[in-house]
């Protein structure tokens, strides 16, 4: 990831305090990172969604502006150093997220506090199935309209069928702001070429998530749920066409000690339609 391209954000672009940095995993995979905030501020641990690292990252600047030493790494299939043929199954999307926090150096094994750890969506998914695997490596947990359970009578939507332009208006309350957040990662849907250059970034994409999100983002993580003993937040959109009510009330029952937040005037992409709102509200869970 290279620099910080214009998004709408609360966050005056100039004073956006993040920088890329790689860090190479025990398994030799190579990963960038987005790091921000003070050296000596609590570590946070940020997964992105499916749709990928969104340049800018607004909430996680507000996060850092706000004292947090945060770091959000990029999954494979989504950079340029590959490893998305080594990354097969849910197990290792969940072990691989902990390579990379061991690679930071972050959490007990290095003589600190285990750092909170926040998933969107897809990484939602992938934090909570870390989570169940290893509760104590972890400090809060907080779920930003995770994937990952599945509802007969709800389906999720198949976003492996989706053309370009459909996804700004199923993943954004405001269709016109996600065209152009998305214009980030090379959605320029007014240009021919551009859309090519995203059909061919979001087939590696897509076919590195469709490993846990393929046919269906059901890898019974339901099962494992139990396991996670963490202080949770549960984040979601009041406008989340993708996953919607049926979801989030899910997610509360499977978690019923966690706590439930709702950010006004966003859809599945709160972190990049409402950065500032929900930035305050993990500040709030975080220091509650």
């Amino acid at each position: 990831m290279s620099g910080v391209a214009e998004v709408v954000t609360a966050v005056p672009l100039e004073s956006i305090p993040l920088e890329s940095i790689t860090v190479t995993t025990r398994r030799g995979l190579e990963v960038d990172v987005l790091v921000g905030g003070p050296v000596t501020g609590e570590a946070v641990v940020s997964f992105h969604g499916f749709a990928g690292p969104l340049v800018g990252e607004p909430m996680l600047a507000e996060l850092a502006a706000a004292g947090y030493r945060v770091h959000a790494p990029v999954w494979p299939g989504y950079s340029d150093h590959g490893g998305d043929t080594v990354i097969e199954d849910m197990l290792d999307f969940a072990l691989h997220g902990a390579d990379i926090i061991e690679a930071l150096s972050l959490g007990p094994a290095h003589g600190q506090v285990a750092p909170h750890v926040i998933g969107h969506s897809m990484g939602g998914m992938i934090a909570a199935e870390m989570a169940a695997l290893a509760p104590n490596d972890y400090g809060h947990l907080v779920l930003i309209a995770p994937l990952g359970l599945w509802l007969d009578g709800h389906p999720v939507p198949d976003i492996y069928t989706l053309m370009p332009y459909e996804f700004p208006r199923l993943l954004f309350r405001d269709a016109t702001l996600g065209t152009r957040v998305l214009a980030s990662v090379g959605a320029d849907f007014s240009n021919p070429d551009a859309i090519q250059r995203f059909l061919i970034g979001n087939s590696r994409r897509l076919g590195t998530a469709g490993k846990i999100l393929f046919p269906i983002p059901n890898r019974r993580l339901s099962k494992r749920l139990y396991r996670i003993t963490n202080p949770v937040m549960l984040l979601w959109g009041d406008s989340d066409a993708y996953l919607g009510a049926p979801y989030a009330d899910a997610w509360s029952a499977a978690l019923p000690d966690a706590e439930r937040a709702t950010i006004a005037e966003a859809g599945h992409m709160v972190p990049y339609e409402q950065p500032t709102a929900a930035a305050d509200a993990i500040v709030a869970f975080l220091r509650g």
